[in-house]
């Protein structure tokens, strides 16, 4: 109420003021037209006296200099015209200005020394009157001036006039302004901040509310975006709280993202961590005038994001995006999710050539197709190493700073961009703590020894204290590679290979995906289908980057093989492939998405009806708000990777079914498969056997869906990316430092 009625008096005072200020203006402006028509008038008397008073001046006569004045004598509004001579001396004049008038008027004696003509107010009577001074000039000599005077008391009057209606329009105008601002401000403004008030007392008792009733304009956006926000994390803590009390009840060991907090904090000492890696988990890109945000594809992106949103710290990578360096700070740094900040970005800038080396030759026409082994000849190129070797040392540099003046700092280097990164900052750095977590997998020794520098990558890699796969089996082959290749002692009890005074432990930490708890009401399938332009019973689907070990191809043959075996499915099922473009720098991407294109095309050419087609490939990156729908409304999700360290697509279906209904076909050799047993495992190599196993899929009873399902969803609830992160991180954090070796020595 108080700021109520401060609010209404300071407005009444500002519209006095505008009032007042609005009606002076107009005052002075017509005193200014006022002025000048007293100037204009004036000056054609003067002029029209001009040659005859002239001539008067000149013969000395002043009979006619009277007779001239005396035709002015009580004219209404002129009080009286006076000529001078050239010494300043009253002449002939009307009467009633000859009684009043000073003995040497300073104005008549401007005019004639300038020989300009002048005017001024006076109060010769005690009322106002405007003299008009005008020099009389003969033979380019001075001969005299004429005075006239009128009369301004009328002026007086009129502005006064004016000042009393402009002022009270005024006034009355800012009056109905005011009392709108007002209504509109008690609808407006104060009416939805009472509602959001509401809002917030609803929220803080624990009642379920929607986002929060504020206008969609440019006034409430800002606190309607950050009143979500908050009432989002509100929600989230709660649940996160509600959740530690059920487990601490149960006795169970859930992680979440509260408790991977607390537990980074403590393991950590409160110091943050540090996460590198390739690729950025937030990319700017200009489209247009506008520059956007997006989460580029890939399992690394999904399983890591949530770790630092819990975590904090500073992931370092790559600057990829075309509009990425405008949104940095100084230092190259910028707070991310750029709509909702929990950790920050620190980007690395490399140059095309760096790229095409480092990225596009070596790591992913190197060292991919060499662990993944599908059948893809890796190309090694001696000036591509020498470009791995500038950015590992380019990483190296950008890490040494955010570790600065940390003690003991923590990194974790993703995958296998950086093999030889731990060496180097281990060099610059013993304190700190290193771990290479290697997303793909390893081969064994025979394969990986056509690698011309491999005893460089082990060497690098070797200077981490945690080197991790997702699975026993590829830490098995990265061992027996160490030993076949470099001089080192292997504990095989323990996985540790000793080099160069140094340990480093080797362990298997299988990635996973964070798993919603709450995902909301499901999908319209219907409207889904509608989008896609088609009609089908059953809908099945893949979600990939578009790469030659994620085995498409193998798996639209065995689509097609599967309407050769069951006709009866014709128009009955539509395979979606959600497929992200990636690496089509490089000749083996490019044509494998043709390939996949043309497939897909031949396959729908074949089959397809008048509302319906086999296939449907959409080509482009899809961030996960748009995957999900495809997640929850699909009867089959294909995961049939030739060769892959985890792939998280398939944890990812499992986590968005709370339904428990779905079926999931994986591929032995995608380390998923390891963990999630209840899937139908196939070969995709195996034409006949995927065909077979998608008509099981498809045909199952929905109980046993459910079974294997719940199960499955179990596993992946339980063995969380947080539950991974906070494993890992603990492991790193037992490495005994040398600075603390050395104290046990001496104690």
């Amino acid at each position: 109420m108080k700021m109520t009625v401060q609010f209404i008096i300071s407005m009444l005072v500002s519209v006095f003021l505008v009032a007042a200020g609005s009606a002076y203006l107009l005052m002075r402006q017509e005193r200014s037209r006022q002025t000048e028509e007293l100037d204009r008038r004036s000056s054609l008397v003067a002029e029209g006296l001009e040659e005859s008073v002239g001539s008067a001046l000149a013969k000395g006569d002043a009979k006619s200099l009277e007779r001239i004045v005396r035709r002015f004598e009580g004219r209404v509004r002129l009080t009286g015209i006076v000529v001078f001579d050239a010494k300043d001396k009253a002449l002939a004049g009307t009467s009633a200005l000859l009684k009043i008038l000073p003995e040497k008027p300073e104005l008549v004696a401007e005019a004639m020394d300038t020989r300009l003509e002048r005017g001024e107010y006076v109060h010769w009577r005690g009322k106002p009157e405007y003299a008009f001074a005008f020099p009389i000039v003969t033979e380019e000599q001075t001969a005299g001036a004429l005075l006239i005077v009128h009369d301004a008391t009328y002026i007086r009057g009129y502005l006064a006039r004016i000042w009393r209606h402009s002022f009270g329009r005024a006034l009355v105008q800012m009056t109905l302004i005011t009392l709108i601002i007002l209504g509109l401000m008690r609808w407006s403004v104060l009416g939805p901040i009472r509602q959001m008030a509401e809002w917030m007392k609803k929220l803080r008792a624990g009642e379920t509310v929607g986002n929060p009733p504020l206008p969609h304009s440019e006034l409430f956006a800002p606190l309607a975006k950050e009143a979500s926000r908050f009432a989002r994390h509100l929600v989230q803590a709660k649940t996160a709280a509600e959740e530690e009390a059920r487990l601490r009840q149960t006795a169970e060991s859930l992680w979440t993202a509260e408790r991977l907090k607390e537990h980074v904090k403590l393991k950590l000492n409160g110091k943050p961590l540090i996460v590198v890696s390739n690729r950025e988990p937030y990319m700017h890109s200009r489209e247009g005038r506008n520059v956007k945000w997006i989460v580029p594809a890939g399992g690394l992106v999904t399983a890591l994001d949530p770790v630092m949103r819990a975590a904090g710290g500073t992931w370092v990578a790559h600057g990829a995006g075309d509009a990425d360096w405008e949104t940095v700070d100084e230092s190259n740094r910028l707070r991310v999710p750029p709509d909702d900040p929990f950790y920050t970005l620190r980007r690395v800038a490399i140059t095309k050539e760096e790229e095409n080396g480092y990225y596009y030759g070596f790591a992913n026409e190197g060292l991919w197709p060499l662990c993944h082994i599908a059948h893809t000849r890796p190309l090694f190129r001696a000036q591509d190493f020498a470009a791995y070797q500038a950015v590992n040392e380019k990483f190296a540099r950008a890490v040494l700073e955010e570790i600065k003046g940390i003690d003991n700092p923590c990194v974790l280097i993703q995958d296998y961009h950086f093999a030889l990164l731990p060496k180097i900052l281990k060099a610059k750095r013993p304190d700190a703590r290193v771990a290479v977590f290697w997303h793909i997998p390893w081969p064994n020794p025979e394969a990986f020894g056509i690698c011309p520098w491999q005893k460089d990558l082990l060497a690098g890699m070797l200077g981490a204290d945690l080197v991790s796969f997702h699975t026993q089996f590829h830490c098995n082959n990265f061992m027996e590679t160490v030993d076949r290749v470099l001089e080192c002692r292997i504990e095989w009890e323990r996985f540790t290979v000793n080099r160069e005074n140094h340990s480093t432990l080797v362990k298997p930490f299988p990635i996973s995906v964070d798993f919603p708890e709450d995902l909301g009401p499901g999908p319209d399938r219907a409207a889904l289908l509608k989008e896609l332009g088609i009609k089908t019973r059953f809908l099945a689907v893949g979600v990939e980057r578009m790469d030659y070990t994620k085995g498409v191809l193998e798996r639209l043959h065995g689509i097609e093989r599967f309407f050769e075996k069951f006709p009866e499915f014709l128009g009955e099922l539509t395979y979606v492939q959600l497929g992200a473009p990636s690496r089509t720098h490089i000749k083996r991407y490019h044509d494998f998405l043709a390939e996949v294109d043309a497939e897909a095309e031949r396959i729908n050419w074949k089959y397809k009806k008048r509302d319906w087609r086999p296939i449907v490939f959409l080509k482009r990156h899809h961030n996960h708000s748009e995957i999900l729908p495809f997640y929850r409304s699909a009867d089959v999700c294909l995961v049939t990777s030739l060769h892959d360290g985890m792939n998280l697509v398939a944890k990812e279906f499992v986590a968005a079914r709370p339904d428990n209904a779905g079926v999931l076909i994986l591929s032995p050799f995608a380390g998923a498969a390891r963990e999630l047993r209840d899937a139908l495992l196939v070969n995709p190599y195996d034409t006949e056997r995927m065909a077979d196993a998608l008509r099981v899929a498809l045909e199952m009873p929905a109980d046993e869906q459910a079974d294997r399902m719940k199960r499955m969803r179990e596993m992946v609830r339980e063995h969380n990316i947080y539950r991974w992160a906070g494993e890992l991180i603990e492991e790193l954090t037992r490495v005994r430092l040398p600075t603390e070796s050395a104290t046990l020595r001496t104690l």
